[in-house]
């Protein structure tokens, strides 16, 4: 039987080996902070029962911990146990913006919605281009964010000499370019300045990809106080013009980059010919809802790039079951209601999202069109695997004890009064789902149970395999 002790210490030398040797069923009189019992565990090995505990913030055992002490048992009967939820693309305006959401807001709305980490945007204000503004970002997010988080760098033609170091900061998910203009004034439209951001980046880039002279050439297109014009002047065409010639710059350099919030059946053909250095996202709302719904919700549908007709949703669906999308990301961009009841075109770009991806998501699961096998892959091993997470994306020994957990039986509403979100609206408004997110811990504590913040922000900057810095000599 292996000692107990070695399992109280999973980040030894001593206990991992032990605990690689003996495997799980010998951790079953150890001892844990916290085991989750009781539940369906879904990882690597498929979907099975089997108990999780917990030492320290990691996974220290999987499989049947009846004789298991534990100073918190977590009854998870009829649950199901998700790798944490991971929304690679957010924007939560902080600074800058903060009427419309912050760092805490926003990830609170995250973990009420069973994500366990986020990826924020880096067009606030001041932008996020500089050393000193994601040092501020990490310092505002430590501890006041209630789930773990990173910061994309925006890129432009002033830091372009300097991307290869910005990514390679604490705290940097990587470098993110808008090749459209969105909320915002970050904007790098031409292939020069996008061509001597990719020739130093060596992690993934992301990219917002619409063309942005199409969409100066076609502005007039835009008919006022219809919000259904924006399909029509941010058409197909603008995606994926830009998305060809950012695939183009990209092999020409040698560059990894990552495509977001694909909109057209078109893209989803190409990527599948550029897979090579090439990784793409789909979101809720563009495999959801259509054109048709601009005339119910109006500008609370306005995004970039647009929801557009069913037939790009259809073409997006075939992405997801062909394998050619890696990940999902909810794109989360909150104005005030207010602000978007201004008249179209004056109404801004955004919608509520981080908090209703994992039910709206589920649903599409309990219909039939997307396995929760999937679901896990698009929402943890697919973040873990393209963007190198450390000990996050799956539930394995050793990792973080990140974890959703899941009714997928449970029917409810999605309303604005269960929005965290400072902007408190959601387009899924009335909308009835099958599958609920429970509970989220993150590294091993409960943030989120049973729709209840239950513990304090605890929220910590994640590691990434490519930048991690040296360990000292361990004692």
């Amino acid at each position: 039987m292996c000692d107990p002790a070695c399992l109280r210490k999973p980040g030894t030398p001593e206990g991992q080996a032990r605990n690689d040797a003996m495997g799980t069923s010998a951790s079953n009189a150890a001892t844990f902070d916290t085991v989750l019992k009781g539940g369906i565990v879904v990882n690597q090995d498929g979907a099975g029962a089997r108990d999780v505990g917990i030492v320290d913030g990691r996974i220290a055992a999987i499989g049947t911990l009846d004789a298991a002490s534990a100073g918190e048992v977590i009854d998870c009967t009829g649950l199901h146990i998700l790798p944490g939820v991971i929304d690679s693309q957010v924007h939560f305006r902080e600074p800058g913006a903060t009427h419309k959401e912050d760092l805490e807001t926003g990830s609170r709305a995250a973990v009420l919605g069973g994500v366990t980490c986020v990826f924020e945007m880096p067009n606030t204000n001041p932008l996020t281009t500089s050393e000193e503004a994601l040092a501020d970002k990490v310092a505002r997010g430590r501890h006041r964010m209630h789930c773990d988080f990173a910061f994309w760098v925006g890129g432009t033609r002033e830091n372009a000499a300097d991307v290869a170091e910005l990514e390679r900061l604490p705290g940097a998910a990587g470098i993110k370019v808008f090749m459209g203009s969105s909320t915002g004034s970050l904007l790098v439209e031409d292939d020069d300045g996008v061509r001597e951001i990719l020739r130093r980046t060596r992690r993934r880039a992301a990219f917002h990809s619409e063309d942005e002279f199409r969409l100066r050439d076609r502005a007039d297109l835009r008919v006022e106080g219809d919000p259904a014009s924006h399909p029509v002047w941010r058409d197909e065409v603008a995606a994926m013009q830009c998305t060809e010639r950012l695939v183009g710059i990209a092999e020409e350099v040698g560059a990894r980059i990552h495509v977001l919030h694909i909109s057209t059946a078109e893209e989803i053909v190409y990527l599948a010919l550029h897979k090579r250095n090439v990784t793409c996202e789909a979101t809720p709302h563009h495999l959801t809802m259509s054109a048709e719904d601009y005339g119910r919700l109006g500008t609370k549908l306005q995004m970039n790039p647009p929801v557009r007709e069913a037939r790009h949703r259809d073409g997006i669906w075939h992405g997801i079951a062909a394998g050619v999308v890696d990940v999902l990301g909810s794109d989360h961009a909150p104005h005030t209601l207010e602000e978007k009841a201004a008249i179209y075109p004056k109404s801004p770009s955004g919608m509520t999202g981080v908090q209703t991806l994992v039910p709206i998501m589920l649903d599409h699961v309990a219909n039939g069109r997307l396995s929760l096998a999937r679901f896990v892959d698009l929402t943890s091993a697919g973040p873990q695997r393209i963007f190198g997470l450390s000990r996050k994306g799956r539930i394995a020994l050793g990792y973080d004890a990140d974890f959703t957990i899941v009714d997928l039986k449970r029917d409810a509403t999605i309303t604005d009064d269960w929005i965290g979100s400072r902007s408190q609206w959601t387009p899924y408004d009335g909308k009835a789902v099958t599958g609920w997110p429970v509970g989220t811990l993150v590294r091993g504590r409960r943030a989120m149970w049973e729709g209840e913040l239950v513990a304090p922000s605890t929220g910590e900057p994640v590691e990434f395999v490519e930048t991690l810095a040296p360990l000292g000599r361990q004692g």
